[in-house]
């Protein structure tokens, strides 16, 4: 049992728990979008899916950048680096989850599923991205 403990302890670290919280609001961005374009508005799946994902990755740099990951970047050209860095991040995790919908919206699973599935694995891929490439903290 208290190896159990370390363990939760060594993963739950204040930063992951704000990340979960913010990307609990990323993820309800994402789905709502998606729910309201594809199922109220009736839009293409793929075209609703594609706008749900920018508008989340929005929120997402601005809520990482400076409540989750607390970015040290000073100058215009560290702050567009690291910009430059999330949205390379953002843009492969996108892709992700494109041709994820992509493949698994000709399947039987329903899509507001097989969407939520894919955010999930999204979201784990999009934490580590942030923490060890965009917003990695300087070497002092």
């Amino acid at each position: 049992m208290e190896k159990i403990k370390k363990i939760t302890e060594k993963i739950l670290t204040k930063e992951v728990i704000l990340y979960i919280i913010f990307g609990l609001l990323t993820t309800i961005i994402n789905l709502g979008s998606f729910y309201v374009l594809n199922s109220l508005w009736k839009w293409n799946e793929n075209i609703a899916n594609l706008i749900a994902i920018l508008l989340a990755v929005l929120v997402a740099y601005l809520t990482n950048k400076d409540l989750v990951f607390h970015s040290e970047a000073s100058g215009i050209k560290e702050k567009l680096q690291e910009f430059f860095k999330f949205m390379v991040g953002r843009a492969f995790t996108m892709i992700v989850e494109f041709l994820g919908g992509f493949v698994l919206f000709q399947t039987a699973i329903p899509e507001m599923i097989s969407k939520a599935f894919i955010t999930v694995i999204v979201i784990i891929l999009n934490f580590f991205i942030s923490k060890f490439f965009a917003f990695s903290k300087k070497k002092k």
